[in-house]
C-alpha cells in the first residue's frame, strides 16, 4: 500500500496511486491528465440520455437506475453532440479503489464551467454529487447537463476533474488568517475571513472599454470541447461595459462570465476551492468549476494578478450586483506535499495569469 501524508494528494503520490491499483484508468493516463493536485476524468465509450437528474441511494447502482431512466445508449467513441436542457450520464475511464482513509471530490473543469456545462460526478450507491466516500471500490460517472450551449464530446474528453484527500485538512479561519499574513492569498487590503476568505466581483471594468464580462447568446453553434480556438466569440458571447452605476442586473436564466475584483493567489503547499453558492449573498450562483490548483496566482509560476473567472447564473428573479460585492469564498486546504510542477509552470495551464477570459474554446 502507499503511504500518504494527511492532505490533498499531489500529482507525484496521483502517479504512485495509480502504480498500485488505488486508481484504475482503462488506457494508460494522457501526458498532461494529471494535474498538480488533481487528475483529469476522461469520459469512457458509452453515455446515456436520461429522463432526469437522479442519485442512485445507498441500495442501487448507477446501472440499476440507469436501467428504469435510460431512453437510449451513445457511442462516444465516435463522437455524440450533448443537447442543451438534456442530461446525460457518461461512463468514466477511471475507477477508484480508495483505502479506507482516502476520499475523493469532483468538480468541473475550468474550461467546462465556462461554457456553462453543468457536469457532477456520481457513484454506484451515493447520496451526494461530486463527493467520493473514504474506501469506495467502483466504478465513476459523469452527469453531464450542457445548459447554455450544444457540446460535441467523445471518448477521452476531460470535463470533470478529481482531487484526493487524506485527513481533515481545511484552514480553520484563524489558520487562513495567519496563510494571508504571511502569503497574501487575496489582494484585498482586509479582506473578509469566515467559512474561507471572501471573493467580490469587478464591475468598475478592465482596459479603456471597461469591459466587464460577457453574457451568452441564446441558439448558437456548437462547441467542440477538445478543439481550442475553434469558435469565435462575436458567435457565443455579447460583450458587457462598464457604466457610472458600476451595477449589472442578471436576467434569470442567463449565463455570465465575470471576473474577481481581488488577485487570487493559491501558495505551492495549499490548494483551494470556491464555494460554489453561499444563500447569504443573493439568489445566484458562482464559479461551477472550483479547484484552484497550488500555484494559480504565484508569481513564481508566473500568475502574479490572476483573477477567479466568475461562471455566474442568476436563479429565479432579476438580480442587481454592485461592484465590490461579494459573490463567493475561497477554502483553503494543506497539500500532502508540495507539488513537484506547479499551476502555470509547464503543467498544461490554460488561465495562469488570467485577468477576464473565456474558455480556451474562443478566440
Amino acid at each position: 500500500m502507499v503511504a500518504l501524508k494527511d492532505g490533498i494528494q499531489s500529482a507525484d503520490a496521483i502517479m504512485r496511486l495509480a502504480d498500485a491499483g488505488v486508481i484504475r484508468p482503462e488506457t494508460p493516463f494522457a501526458a498532461d491528465q494529471v494535474q498538480p493536485a488533481s487528475l483529469d476524468l476522461r469520459l469512457g465509450r458509452r453515455a446515456y440520455r436520461v429522463r432526469a437528474s437522479f442519485l442512485p441511494g445507498r441500495n442501487h447502482t448507477v446501472q440499476d437506475r440507469l436501467t428504469q431512466l435510460s431512453f437510449h445508449e451513445i457511442d462516444l467513441s465516435i463522437g455524440a453532440i450533448l443537447e442543451t436542457g438534456s442530461v446525460y450520464i457518461a461512463e468514466l475511464q477511471e475507477s477508484l479503489a480508495l483505502p479506507d482513509d482516502v476520499s475523493a471530490a469532483a468538480n468541473p473543469k475550468s474550461s467546462t464551467g465556462r461554457i456553462d456545462v453543468f457536469t457532477r460526478v456520481i457513484t454506484d450507491r451515493s447520496q451526494e454529487f461530486d463527493t467520493i466516500g473514504a474506501g469506495y471500490h467502483g466504478p465513476l460517472y459523469a452527469e453531464i447537463s450542457p445548459r447554455t450551449f450544444p457540446v460535441l464530446v467523445r471518448t477521452g474528453t476531460r470535463l470533470s476533474q478529481l482531487r484526493l484527500r487524506k485527513g481533515e485538512v481545511r484552514l480553520s479561519d484563524a489558520e487562513l488568517h495567519d496563510l494571508h499574513q504571511r502569503e497574501k492569498v487575496v489582494t484585498s487590503a482586509e479582506p473578509s475571513i469566515q467559512d474561507g476568505v471572501a471573493v467580490s466581483v469587478d464591475l468598475a471594468g478592465f482596459g479603456q472599454d471597461r469591459l466587464i464580462g460577457y453574457r451568452a447568446k441564446r441558439h448558437t453553434g456548437l462547441v467542440d470541447v477538445d478543439k481550442p480556438a475553434s469558435c469565435r466569440i462575436a458567435d457565443f458571447w455579447e460583450p458587457l461595459y462598464a457604466d457610472d452605476s458600476r451595477t449589472l442586473i442578471l436576467d434569470p436564466g442567463q449565463f455570465y462570465i465575470l471576473a474577481s475584483k481581488e488577485a487570487v493567489h493559491v501558495p505551492p503547499d495549499y490548494a483551494a476551492e470556491m464555494v460554489p453558492f453561499d444563500p447569504l449573498v443573493g439568489e445566484f450562483r458562482v464559479h461551477y468549476a472550483g479547484f484552484f490548483d497550488p500555484g494559480f496566482g504565484h508569481a513564481e509560476a508566473g500568475g502574479e494578478g490572476a483573477r477567479a473567472v466568475l461562471e455566474v447564473r442568476s436563479r429565479d428573479v432579476p438580480f442587481i450586483l454592485e461592484d465590490g460585492q461579494i459573490v463567493g469564498r475561497l477554502v483553503y486546504e494543506r497539500m500532502a506535499e508540495r507539488p513537484q510542477v506547479l499551476y502555470g509552470a509547464g503543467a498544461g495551464s490554460n488561465y495562469q495569469a488570467q485577468g477576464l477570459k473565456l474558455s480556451k474554446h474562443f478566440r
